[in-house]
Order: C-alpha cells, then sequence, then structure tokens
C-alpha cells in the first residue's frame, strides 16, 4: 500500500529534476549570452569613459537579472507557450473555419502587441504623437498581417511574392510621408515582434502548417513574424498623415541617484512593479485565448496542463526581470555612454564600438534564442542554432555599424534601406523557401529589448552629443537591425544550396551529421 501511494509522487521527481537541469543549462547560456556586452561596458568604464557608480551599479544589477530572467523565459518559452501556440495553431486549421480563423488571429494578434513592452519602450520615445494612437494603430497592423500570413500557409500563397508587393507598397508610401516619419516606421516593424509575441507566433505557423500538411510544410512553418512586423510599417506611415509634426527632442530618460547598495536596490524594488503588471497584461490575452480553446475543444490531459502552468509562471517571472534589467539598467546606461563619447575626443570609438556591442547585444536577446531552436527543431538539426546566432551577429553587427555611420554623417537612411532591401528580395528568388521565412522572422527577432533599450538610447545620445537630427539619424537603428539579417541568413540558404548541389535531397533535409549547416 505504501508503494502504490508513493508511486504517483515518485513519478514527479524524475521531471522536477529534468527541469532543474534544463533551467541551469537556459542560464548557462544566458550567462555565456549577457556575459560578454557586461564585461565591455565595464572596460569602458575603467578605462575610457568616465562612469558615475550609481550608473555602473545599476548596469551591473540589471546584467544580472538579464541572465537569471532569460534562463527563465526561455525555459518557460519551450514548456509553454511553444505548445500553447502549436495547439491552438492546429485547432484553427482542423476547425476549417475561415470566418473564426480570421476573427481569432485578428484578436490575437491586435491584443498580444497592444501588450508588448517592445513597442511601449519606442512610444516613450516619440514626441508629437499620442502613446495610444501609435500602439493602437500598429497592434491593429499586426492584428492584420497575422491574419494575412495564416491564410497565406492555408492557401499555399508564395512568400517571396508577396513580401515583394508588400515592400513596393512601403517604399512607395516612405517616398510621400515626411523623411523624420520613416525611421519611426521601420523601427515600430521591429520592435512589435518582441520576447512576449514572437515565441507565441512562431508555433502557431507551426501548429497551422503541420495540419496544412504537403511538401511545403516545413518552409510554411516561418513567415509569421516576417507578414507581421510590415503591417506596423504601414501604419505608422498611415500615422503621419493625421499627425504631420514631430518635435525633434524625444522624451528625456530619467536619471536615478543612488550611492549606497541600499539605494540601488531600492531602485530596482520601486520599479519592478510596473513590469509584474506590463507583463501580467501582456501574457493575459495569450492565457485566455488558450483557457478557452482548451474548455471548448483541445481538452488536453491534467498533466500538461500543470506543466504549461508551470511554463508560464517561468515565462512571467523570466519576463518581469529581463525587462526589469534592461529598462532601469541598461537603458540609462546606453544613453549615457553615448552623450559621454558623442561629446568628447573619442567619437572615433563610437563606429567599432558600436559594430562590437551590436554583435554582442544580439546574443541576448530572448526571442533570438527563441527562434533558433524552433529552426533547429524544425528543420530536424539541419540548420544549427550556432549557425544561427553566428549569422544573426554578424549582420546585426554590420547593421549597427551603418547605423552610427548615418549618426556620424547624417545620410538619408534611404541609403541604406532601399539597397538592403532591394537585394534581400532578390534573393528571396534566389535561394530556398525555408531560408526565406527564417530570414525575414529573423530581421523582427533580432531587434527586441536590448536593442530598443540599450542600443536606441545610446545612439540617441550620441546623436543628441553632436547635435544631430534625432529622429531623422538616431532612430532607425532599430530598422537597420531588422535588415541586415534577411541578407545573412538569405545568403546562407545560397551557401547551403551550393553545398548540396546535385542532390536529390528536399533542400532542407531531416538532418543527417555530415548535412548540419556549421560554419
Amino acid at each position: 500500500m505504501l508503494r502504490m501511494i508513493r508511486n504517483p509522487l515518485d513519478s514527479l521527481i524524475p521531471e522536477r529534476k529534468k527541469t532543474s537541469k534544463r533551467l541551469k543549462e537556459k542560464i548557462r547560456e544566458a550567462l555565456s549570452s549577457v556575459l560578454p556586452i557586461s564585461l565591455v561596458v565595464l572596460v569602458l568604464g575603467l578605462f575610457l569613459v568616465p562612469i558615475q557608480l550609481d550608473t555602473m551599479g545599476l548596469f551591473l544589477l540589471g546584467a544580472c537579472l538579464l541572465i537569471v530572467g532569460m534562463g527563465l523565459f526561455t525555459l518557460g518559452a519551450d514548456m509553454a507557450m511553444l505548445p500553447m501556440g502549436s495547439h491552438i495553431g492546429a485547432r484553427l486549421a482542423n476547425k476549417r473555419n475561415l470566418r473564426f480563423l480570421v476573427i481569432v488571429a485578428f484578436a490575437l494578434g491586435t491584443l498580444i502587441t497592444m501588450a508588448e513592452p517592445d513597442l511601449t519602450v519606442l512610444a516613450n520615445q516619440i514626441q508629437g504623437v499620442p502613446n495610444w494612437v501609435l500602439i493602437a494603430t500598429v497592434s491593429v497592423g499586426v492584428g492584420i498581417f497575422l491574419v494575412a500570413a495564416l491564410l497565406r500557409i492555408l492557401f499555399q500563397w508564395k512568400l517571396a511574392y508577396i513580401l515583394l508587393g508588400l515592400y513596393g507598397l512601403v517604399f512607395l508610401l516612405g517616398a510621400l510621408i515626411k523623411p523624420e516619419f520613416v525611421p519611426m516606421a521601420f523601427d515600430a516593424g521591429g520592435v512589435t515582434t518582441g520576447p512576449m509575441t514572437v515565441p507565441f507566433i512562431l508555433s502557431l505557423g507551426v501548429g497551422v502548417a503541420n495540419v496544412r500538411g504537403g511538401r511545403s510544410a516545413r518552409d510554411d512553418s516561418f513567415g509569421l513574424v516576417a507578414l507581421g512586423s510590415v503591417g506596423p510599417v504601414l501604419a505608422v506611415m498611415i500615422i503621419s498623415l493625421f499627425f504631420p509634426h514631430l518635435t525633434n527632442v524625444p522624451k528625456e530618460t530619467a536619471q536615478t541617484a543612488a550611492a549606497t547598495t541600499q539605494e540601488l536596490l531600492a531602485v530596482y524594488r520601486q520599479g519592478m512593479p510596473a513590469y509584474f503588471l506590463e507583463v501580467l497584461l501582456a501574457l493575459a490575452p495569450i492565457v485566455v485565448l488558450f483557457s478557452a480553446f482548451q474548455f471548448l475543444s483541445l481538452h488536453l490531459p491534467r498533466h500538461e496542463i500543470k506543466r504549461l502552468t508551470v511554463g508560464l509562471v517561468y515565462t512571467y517571472l523570466g519576463l518581469v526581470l529581463f525587462l526589469t534589467g534592461v529598462n532601469i539598467g541598461f537603458l540609462p546606461m546606453g544613453e549615457y555612454l553615448g552623450k559621454q563619447l558623442g561629446s568628447g575626443p573619442l567619437k572615433w570609438l563610437l563606429l567599432p564600438l558600436g559594430m562590437l556591442l551590436g554583435y554582442l547585444a544580439v546574443k541576448a536577446e530572448p526571442a533570438v534564442h527563441v527562434l533558433n531552436e524552433q529552426v533547429e527543431q524544425v528543420t530536424s538539426g539541419a540548420i544549427s542554432k550556432k549557425v544561427m546566432l553566428r549569422t544573426l551577429s554578424l549582420g546585426v553587427s554590420v547593421s549597427v555599424g551603418l547605423a552610427m555611420t548615418r549618426v556620424l554623417t547624417g545620410l538619408s537612411i534611404w541609403y541604406f534601406l532601399a539597397p538592403g532591401y532591394a537585394a534581400a528580395l532578390i534573393l528571396t528568388f534566389v535561394t530556398d523557401p525555408i531560408f526565406t521565412a527564417i530570414a525575414f522572422d529573423s530581421g523582427g527577432v533580432a531587434s527586441g529589448p536590448m536593442t530598443a533599450a540599450f542600443m536606441l538610447p545610446l545612439f540617441m545620445g550620441a546623436c543628441g552629443a553632436m547635435g544631430g537630427n534625432i529622429l531623422e539619424d538616431a532612430f532607425g537603428i532599430v530598422a537597420m537591425v531588422a535588415m541586415t539579417p534577411l541578407i545573412a541568413i538569405e545568403a546562407l540558404g545560397v551557401v547551403y544550396r551550393l553545398k548540396n548541389r546535385g542532390k536529390k535531397a528536399a533542400p532542407v533535409p531531416a538532418a543527417a551529421d555530415d548535412e548540419i549547416i556549421d560554419v
């Protein structure tokens, strides 16, 4: 009898041990991602730029929160966000009710984006457009294009042709609106695909594609983030018709003085409740929708619901810690470094430093790790996480270098976006379809909270210190970060095609050890 009583309890122990082991692995990954950029800033403060002790203290404490937060978040995404999105996507496709799919997808895309923390960060940096107008319009844009992305999977529309038409429209409208709105529009497209949106939308596409089936199911698993990123760009361009005037000086970041350890901790204690609420609001639409699906049609077993619940708790706590660390610790440090370097004799350091920070910052984007794992899973390991991360890092490094060139020279963003997107769109007809979808998804994923709350303030501080036009020159970094990964990943696809020329296997086969892309 005692054995019968103990067995059910004992069966939970291996699962707990497995979860604990995975959490340690995730935190180690987060440490290897966040530590390099923290060391670079620390070296700057010790040898080149005089950084106040309170600012450095907030930054280092923020780095600790980033490490723990990213570890919890990525584990939670694996346990909850990805399975939930996949279940809902499969159910939407199984119902074969087009009207139902359209309504649910539009509501889901709009509500999740409205609560996306990255979008709030961007809106807070802009004067001239009310926050609620910008957030609501951009969210509706994402909702509309999420519907379009799911319809593309169901009706097998070719992604390359859709992207060609949409970006043609984007560039046409961009030529008609005022110059200061162009960087902001492209930035909005990047920040809406943040850590909360990406895992769920990615898995939603996988679920729909798997039910749709067919030879192209693997290719169709990606592309939702790509199309979802276009909606905000068009939405902001439409806003520009009604709010034609933007002020040239964005809102200043509040500087917090903290002379002791207790005061540093007090700053975080005072700021953290806002992020508890922010992340709760961001998670609520997903939880409510999944609960409705579970009650009405999914009927998942109790043990799986418990696992999803634990995963949601990890996701929630992880994102709260991550956003607290980024916004309280990294944001003021980015702005301070930009001002100090831009106003002193070390202006020449902005370009190489920006490229180095860009290379390292993308490794600290939580959604990047989620995308890389999803790519490795869907391609059965044919595209490895390591090569995805390396390719994205190189692409973002180049994009930050180009963006800093704009700050230093005042060149129009069109000189970079027009040839960049033209090259990316041309490559869609050269590389395999799955690389096109992954590439355009990667562009949105790479421009997350680290870009919006660390790199953007760095650029704003440097641009303001040098007397530049912040709206036209500093804004646009998110757009640049979202652009170069497209070219990098598609170029990777061309390399893959050349390596496998003459083989009869599918473009991205189930992975054998000798077929894994690695460089």
